[in-house]
């Protein structure tokens, strides 16, 4: 489901053809207006995850087809930025959440991560509702009004919601949890 992104021309080339659909692009924080520039953005990422300044995923469907890309930006004393975009064939397919909690399993569990914000342009109605559906994930536009105010310095462009990582591995635990007394059921 997701993969460390690599520098390889077909999967680069679909991701670049998923990115600028018009439903997409607007919403992806790494623009790239050619293939090219993509290309060049892609092996600047894989060099800064290899630095340590930051984390970046391939979204794979069930056919290891790229379908987007899953990315922890600004990583700064064990909390940072989520950005994820999901081509536009495959939104709403149950995707996103999947790629979510797979990244931010591995984020927490694995690479020391203890909080994660998430800044959704308000306009963005289809990731503000996703966002809204995890049970891990909390609207801090009123409570933590530092973050909010650092995104949104002259006007209200941005959401902001956070991931801590108490309530993720609660969330997470229990969904596992389930799915072993599920299974045990099913024996």
């Amino acid at each position: 489901m997701l993969k460390k992104r690599e520098l390889i021309g077909h999967e680069c080339q679909v991701l670049f053809d998923l990115m600028t659909h018009p439903d997409v692009f607007p919403f992806v924080r790494q623009k790239s207006y050619s293939y090219e520039e993509f290309l060049f953005a892609t092996k600047q990422t894989v060099e800064a995850e290899e630095r340590g300044e930051l984390y970046s995923r391939t979204i794979l469907d069930e056919w290891e087809n790229p379908i987007g890309t899953i990315n922890l930006f600004d990583i700064h004393q064990g909390a940072g930025f989520l950005g994820t975009w999901i081509g536009k064939p495959y939104q709403g397919k149950g995707y996103n959440k999947l790629a979510k909690e797979l990244f931010l399993a591995e984020l927490f569990f694995e690479k020391g991560i203890d909080l994660i914000y998430m800044r959704i342009k308000k306009e963005n109605l289809r990731s503000k509702k996703a966002a809204e559906k995890l049970a891990y994930a909390l609207n801090v536009n009123k409570t933590k009004p530092f973050v909010f105010q650092q995104l949104n310095p002259h006007e209200h462009v941005y959401d902001v919601y956070e991931v801590p990582k108490d309530l993720f591995t609660m969330n997470y635990r229990r969904n596992e949890e389930q799915n072993e007394s599920f299974q045990s059921m099913e024996a």
